[in-house]
């Protein structure tokens, strides 16, 4: 299995996962040219692509799905609730496939489950993909994190986890108080050290990546996202040893991530 986040943040959101025959786009935040343009910076097409699966009805993950499922006939995944909150974007959708949260559904190489998480939207959701020996996770849009959330994600063999903002930033920054409070709230986003302390929760000896996600451009950076969780895997490793830990990229709103290849410790 291997994935790829095309683009993360308040501007758009697109991530690539791909197994056996089976390509997908987990959002499609992004105008459909700049999907494409993104694809082709990874050697994919888009007219290779398998289905879109959807988390949530805002615009910065679903502008471009009904432009892309229509020109490649493209399977839309997307719960009812969110179908119906996302209004004029997303209707006349030439195949949607609607999910019910919480029960596990199968697309070619595929098994899929979304599971709930909290953020203001109808239904938002994290998906747990699996392909009958990997898992990847996606986590990201969620102001708390449940003892769902960590059941869901606690074997993945990768991992894409929202690490959205700072806290001192945000107390400090641009943003006017109702505003820092959607954020910080249980229906907001992430703080570095939130998504942290989640990590240090699931982390297990076959973890082999995990993307952060999400990096507000307003209030984080980058480096402290990366070091807050840096801090957690450095007292991990100090109390475990030789333990393993996951490799830490970043994913940016302005241009493509790494592309992750998974199996490497599963297959020992």
């Amino acid at each position: 299995m291997r994935f790829c986040v095309l683009g993360s943040g308040s501007k758009g959101n697109a991530t690539f996962v791909e197994s056996g025959q089976t390509r997908l786009l987990i959002d499609a935040g992004f105008s459909g040219k700049e999907i494409e343009h993104r694809l082709a910076e990874i050697g994919v097409g888009a007219e290779t692509l398998s289905g879109l699966l959807i988390t949530h009805e805002h615009g910065d993950h679903i502008k471009g799905a009904a432009i892309l499922s229509r020109r490649y006939h493209l399977p839309v995944f997307i719960n009812e609730p969110t179908l119906a909150a996302a209004g004029p974007v997303l209707h006349n959708l030439p195949q949607c496939q609607p999910f019910v949260t919480g029960q596990t559904f199968v697309f070619q190489d595929f098994q899929i489950h979304p599971y709930a998480i909290s953020h203001d939207a109808a239904d938002p959701v994290g998906f747990l993909l699996n392909n009958g020996r990997l898992l990847m996770g996606y986590c990201t849009d969620t102001g708390v994190v449940s003892k769902l959330m960590q059941h869901r994600l606690s074997n993945c063999h990768g991992l894409v986890l929202e690490c959205n903002h700072d806290p001192e930033l945000l107390r400090n920054g641009p943003y006017p108080p109702a505003l820092q409070q959607r954020v910080r709230g249980k229906t907001g986003h992430l703080a570095n050290g939130e998504a942290a302390g989640f990590l240090r929760e699931i982390l297990h000896d076959n973890l082999e990546h995990v993307v952060l996600s999400h990096i507000s451009e307003t209030n984080n950076r980058p480096h402290l996202a990366q070091e807050a969780v840096a801090a957690v895997l450095e007292t991990l490793r100090a109390q475990r040893g030789s333990c393993p830990v996951p490799a830490i990229s970043l994913a940016r709103q302005d241009r493509v991530g790494e592309v992750v290849t998974l199996g490497s410790r599963a297959s020992r």
